[in-house]
């Protein structure tokens, strides 16, 4: 991987991350258009690594808050949101994979991306009416769901558990920070479980390679602060309609390109 490579990779994972974009799906899509070789594990463990960064940053003292106290109900509320991804990534794991691979997947994810998003704009200001300290363990079970869905290419993780948290009346503020809040372990238990993959030999490491490793971390930390700031502001004016703008416009590209691969268009 070259430098390059590295900083392209580091900022689409760090921008598509937490906005509500999909960064599963630009990843595969960045690597198959500009022919980009699969990262190395150790690579795309350091680029998740670095979008932890700015969430701790701007959230530091709410974090410092669990730390200090982990025995309190938002603790509670965070693992109830995981566990759905980390069963449906135990037992579910190979279709994942194979669902990666495929466009047509892609697409398809990223257009209930954009339905997702235009629903989040329709939920009224007034009618949400729970802040932080007011999510229940139901509300926590049902964005977990909404994050386990997101696993799949195409489908937004941040937009997803938002549009999930919306619907439950949360206020934009907090539905973003739960979100936020519930990448901390999704991205730490990635990482664990993709080192313990190294450690026991499932994969197989070609090479490290110390400066792509280091433009990956920086570059998705930097570009991964921009974004939430970006979200934040974006998401009090409710305007995610534009995401999903982007979404579907990305959806009937790769769509139209696979109709003329197919002859579908333009065949012979």
């Amino acid at each position: 991987m070259t430098p390059l490579e590295a900083i392209i990779l580091g900022i689409i994972q760090g921008i598509s991350e937490f906005l509500p974009i999909s960064s599963s799906g630009h990843l595969a899509l960045t690597k198959q258009l500009l022919g980009i070789a699969e990262p190395d594990m150790p690579f795309i463990i350091v680029v998740h690594l670095g979008t932890l960064v700015p969430v701790l940053i701007i959230y530091r003292k709410d974090i410092w808050q669990l730390i200090k106290r982990p025995f309190q109900k938002m603790t509670a509320l965070l693992i109830i949101a995981t566990l759905p991804a980390v069963l449906v990534a135990l037992f579910f794991s190979d279709r994942i994979e194979s669902a990666f691979a495929s466009v047509n997947f892609i697409a398809g994810g990223l257009i209930i991306t954009g339905i997702a998003l235009m629903l989040s704009d329709r939920v009224k200001s007034v009618d949400m009416r729970k802040d932080g300290k007011n999510i229940s363990r139901l509300d926590a079970l049902l964005i977990g769901i909404a994050q386990a869905i997101a696993v799949l290419p195409g489908i937004s993780r941040s937009g997803s558990t938002i549009t999930a948290a919306l619907g439950r009346k949360i206020t934009r503020d907090d539905a973003a920070k739960f979100s936020f809040f519930m990448s901390i372990p999704a991205i730490l238990g990635a990482a664990v479980l993709y080192t313990a993959q190294i450690v026991t030999g499932r994969i197989y490491i070609s090479s490290l390679d110390p400066v792509a490793l280091g433009l990956g971390f920086l570059s998705a930390a930097l570009s991964g602060y921009l974004a939430i700031n970006s979200l934040l502001a974006i998401i009090r004016k409710a305007k995610l309609r534009y995401f999903a703008y982007y979404v579907f416009l990305l959806a009937g590209v790769i769509i139209f390109d696979i109709m003329i691969l197919n002859g579908v268009i333009f065949g012979g």
